[in-house]
């Protein structure tokens, strides 16, 4: 991506973020025409208001960025989308927002995804403020570009092995080793539950499950696993054309999960890494599994096939059977799971799940510190005979008396989970509705709380 966030630039334009109660002693003490210029401009400091006000020979004399009643930094995200091209620097912000955090909301709300379009457009930048540590601004920012980038492509060039080039580029970026066990080979390295989700796509797009590791020994491991379904057609029980309008999108798991782990390795933080990311296209053939198949599993429990557009925690079981041979110091996976997440909290807030309140509450503040919102809900135990089966172990759809889906989806991810400190994300990974900051398409949610989180709890 383009630097949008650089250490210095001559001639500046400064810019005054200011609460709504600020804004009239702001105008106050500037010359008249700024205040009459406000005025007719209808600017009210509220949030995500952005005036530039031009100088008298027509060039921008300041910009002025409302924040509403409070602010937070990622106010700053719409700022990026709404100035012209040209260099910018905060002459003035809340004492209370961190210059790091705006000058990383800037470089987030200056994301677009023009791969497809004609290049050649201007961006502006921001001169960061005193005291900021540039490259792990952009390291962070070029991280959530990566998932954005990932998500928003469209399937015919984001498939399985476009997924595993992507892990091999970040693995040999940052000195990590790698596997990968592609199509009949799952079966040898017992996966058959990604094998089985995967098997009906064709030969090019076969299935396939990655495995990065990284980190000094003696270091605590911290596994990422992340759901990758390239296209999620549901299976044999077919989604409606406008259920699977978006479902490019449902590797969004896997591309969160590699982006978090490299904002990890870049920042050299004190653990190991083991990033695991099943692979697959959901692909209808004759080959394609069936609604009542019985899967066998890594963990060895059988599972029922009550559902084909239950696909992501098939894989997932695996996978993280997977990270618990590898005894975690923390386990974390990250997958478009469920509607129902959405049904429940919407397209902004994406859900965890997790039984370790110590951990929970350490999610909860870095996610409210860095303004990337979280919320935890209940794996209520009540819901968990919802999926049992009567020819299996378990069952991958629930009961329809249970109904809370992404709950169940998390009760079943749990009976395959490690033991120790375990966390289940189910996000969105799209901006359903566009907004300055926040264009429509691929969204980077909760690994900027998570990446926080990870730093604090192993400082």
């Amino acid at each position: 991506m383009t630097e949008v966030v650089v250490d210095h630039a001559e001639g500046a334009v400064p810019v005054h973020a200011l609460c709504d109660k600020e804004l009239a002693g702001f105008l106050d003490g500037r010359q008249a025409f700024v205040k009459a210029f406000a005025e007719l401009s209808d600017f009210k400091a509220k949030a995500g208001q952005v005036l530039v006000v031009p100088d008298t020979a027509g060039a921008i004399d300041r910009v002025l960025l409302g924040l509403g009643e409070a602010g937070d930094a990622q106010s700053f995200r719409a700022l990026a989308a709404k100035l012209p091209a040209g260099d910018y620097r905060i002459a003035s912000a809340p004492a209370e927002i961190a210059p790091d955090q705006i000058a990383l909301a800037f470089a987030l709300g200056s994301y677009r995804f023009d791969r497809y379009k004609k290049k050649g457009e201007k961006h502006p930048r921001l001169v960061a403020g005193e005291g900021v540590d540039v490259a792990q601004v952009r390291s962070i920012a070029h991280a959530c570009a990566l998932a954005r980038d990932m998500v928003n492509t469209p399937p015919n060039d984001m498939g399985p092995l476009q997924i595993e080039t992507i892990a091999r580029e970040i693995a040999e970026q940052h000195g990590a080793s790698i596997t990968v066990i592609t199509g009949e080979g799952l079966l040898e390295a017992n996966y058959p539950a990604v094998h089985a989700v995967g098997r009906a796509a064709v030969p090019e797009r076969a299935p396939r499950m990655i495995e990065i590791t990284w980190g000094e020994a003696g270091k605590p491991l911290i596994a990422l696993v992340g759901k990758g379904v390239v296209f999620d057609t549901g299976g044999l029980d077919i989604k409606p054309a406008a259920g699977m309008r978006n479902m490019k999108k449902d590797m969004g798991g896997a591309a969160h999960a590699l982006a978090l782990g490299r904002m990890i390795m870049a920042a050299s933080l004190p653990v190991r890494l083991a990033i695991l990311v099943p692979v697959v296209e959901n692909a209808i053939s004759g080959d394609a599994m069936r609604p009542g198949d019985v899967l066998d599993s890594r963990k060895g429990l059988t599972i029922e096939v009550g559902n084909t557009d239950a696909e992501g925690r098939l894989i997932l079981a695996d996978a993280l059977t997977r990270a618990g041979e590898l005894e975690p110091a923390l386990t974390i996976d990250l997958a478009t799971l469920t509607g129902a997440a959405r049904m429940a909290l919407g397209p902004q807030l994406p859900p965890f799940y997790t039984d370790d309140d110590e951990l929970a509450a350490q999610i909860e503040a870095a996610a409210q510190a860095v303004a990337d919102p979280l919320w935890r809900m209940p794996l209520w135990k009540g819901y968990v005979d919802s999926i049992d089966s009567d020819v299996a172990d378990i069952k991958n759809d629930s009961d329809a008396w249970a109904q809370a889906g992404s709950i169940t989806a998390a009760l079943f991810l749990q009976k395959f989970a490690p033991s120790g400190p375990w966390v289940h994300l189910d996000i969105f990974a799209w901006n359903p509705r566009g907004r300055p900051g926040w264009p429509s398409g691929g969204e980077a949610q909760s690994i900027r709380a998570l990446y926080a989180m990870i730093a604090a709890r192993f400082a």
